[in-house]
């Protein structure tokens, strides 16, 4: 009898069990289904990434700016006897705004310049106007590029030399200028809102993409078609479509 249960028990596991080609089979279907999913994964957590990373580098800025001000007085005033010595405009806007900054290296032009687009496919880079650089512990690029009493500052948020170079991927700028609210200097978006609320696109415009990002948290721009529309068929509008969900 204990033979005979043994040789049904083992008859009922046989016939529950999957055979070699039923497990191929469910193998062979995870794979598609991962290789789909994975690459799209991968680049939504790159973009998260970034859009962190690019948001503490401008907070950190803030900070700076805000604690440069409060040492050598209102912005403005840096540079009343400079004229246009441009080149010293740039290292006095510099020196004092990464007095107040976190950096593993400062550098020139030729060390680590903050780089866009180093191919010159998409409008050249700027490393002629990025002369005073730092490099951050994170291993992004932040360069400054003032004249007068108006100031841009390029990031690279792979490092000069890294990454695609490119406008709106791991490039993005932000500028020392006017605030339309308080008239005060402080380190803002360059006046992006008002393109993107008439719905200029992002191809390879830094400041618009700079606010995008900053404001909305997200890198969506990436996700249109050559028309400028989301997969779900509506364009991207700041306040109005945010995101491409």
């Amino acid at each position: 009898m204990q033979k005979k249960d043994f040789r049904a028990k083992l008859l009922s596991l046989k016939q529950c069990a999957f055979t070699l080609a039923e497990t191929l089979i469910v193998m062979g279907i995870i794979g598609v289904v991962a290789a789909l999913t994975l690459p799209n994964l991968n680049s939504s957590t790159g973009e998260k990434e970034k859009v962190a990373k690019l948001q503490k580098i401008y907070s950190n800025l803030q900070d700076a700016f805000g604690r440069a001000e409060a040492v050598y007085g209102p912005y403005d005033e840096w540079f009343v006897n400079d004229g246009n010595d441009y080149d010293k405009i740039k290292k006095r806007a510099f020196e004092r705004i990464t007095e107040f900054m976190k950096y593993s290296k400062a550098c020139t032009i030729t060390d680590c310049a903050a780089i866009f687009d180093k191919s010159g496919t998409s409008g050249g880079d700027n490393t002629t106007t990025a002369k005073y650089n730092v490099i951050l512990a994170d291993g992004a690029t932040v360069g400054f590029g003032c004249r007068t009493s108006n100031c841009d500052i390029f990031i690279d948020l792979d490092g000069a030399n890294k990454g695609a170079n490119q406008s709106c991927r791991d490039y993005f700028r932000l500028s020392i200028d006017t605030d339309n609210f308080n008239k005060q200097k402080y380190i803002v978006t360059y006046g992006n809102r008002k393109d993107v609320e008439n719905n200029k696109v992002f191809n390879g415009v830094t400041t618009v993409c700079t606010a995008w990002v900053l404001v909305n948290g997200n890198m969506d721009y990436l996700k249109r078609d050559s028309s400028g529309k989301c997969p779900d068929g509506e364009k991207l509008q700041f306040g109005v479509k945010t995101s491409c969900k």
